[in-house]
């Protein structure tokens, strides 16, 4: 004898659906790989081909002044970092700055965010223009020293690759103060959704206590109609063993 299963009603399904979060188009945000390469490409051709031209025309020569005293081009070599921080360390700088470019290489495969790919695009190609002078420049590989030929008043010599890193770091505050991240969404969204998720959560409890009070209910009405049949069927023993049908009263 074959049994047949009853068939599932069309619709339904035992597995969990994902429901789509509000303000979500559904559509993944594309990568921005290729803003930050052009961004950080741009940064480090500008830097390389600055230098290029300032050791050309002003090494060993007299500064040349502009705007009154207000800029001044001025070729200096830096053997420390940005603004001429740390002299004398200049292999641990190349080793942090070589680090600096594999943590933002990882980070961009996660990257979503346009503001967050000119971020990371400035601060890798100032990272890799003064890089390339450490590794490239005299006296020695991992020891060069960087080429800084502009000069502010009451202010270090630097570069366009230094420019290009303190750039970077101030969008970079800026953006995570805002609550922006390097995927495109926001900090107070994650919480939003967050919330959502515990909202959907606790909707399954409601229908669960409207049937227990529902139940209970049931349970209430069915005690109170056992209660009021039982003294019924008292009264109608008592008045059998009382009083017979059919019998005559008894006189006076």
């Amino acid at each position: 004898m074959n049994r047949t299963t009853p068939s599932q009603p069309r619709g339904k399904s035992d597995e969990p659906v994902e429901e789509t979060p509000a303000g979500a188009t559904g559509t993944p945000r594309p990568r921005r790989i290729g803003t930050l390469v052009a961004v950080a490409l741009t940064a480090l051709a500008a830097d390389v081909i600055s230098k290029i031209i300032v050791v050309a025309t002003l090494q060993d020569r007299e500064p040349i002044r502009l705007l009154g005293g207000l800029l001044t081009l001025r070729e200096t070599r830096n053997s420390g970092a940005a603004f001429s921080i740390g002299t004398g360390y200049t292999v641990v700088f190349t080793v942090i700055a070589c680090g600096v470019v594999v943590a933002i290489l990882r980070t961009a495969r996660n990257l979503r965010s346009l503001p967050w790919a000119i971020c990371l695009g400035l601060l890798l190609g100032g990272a890799l223009g003064n890089l390339a002078d450490r590794m490239l420049r005299a006296p020695a590989p991992l020891r060069g020293h960087v080429v800084d030929w502009i000069e502010l008043p009451n202010w270090p010599v630097f570069n366009l690759a230094d420019s290009a890193i303190v750039c970077g770091g101030v969008l970079a505050v800026l953006l995570a103060a805002r609550g922006l991240q390097i995927d495109g969404t926001h900090v107070s969204d994650d919480k939003g959704d967050k919330g959502d998720k515990d909202g959907r959560s606790g909707e399954p409890d409601e229908p669960v206590e409207a049937e227990k009070t529902e139940k209970a209910g049931q349970d209430g009405r069915a005690e109170g109609a056992e209660s009021g049949s039982e003294p019924a069927a008292g009264t109608g023993s008592v008045a059998g063993s009382t009083e017979e049908p059919g019998s005559a009263p008894e006189k006076p």
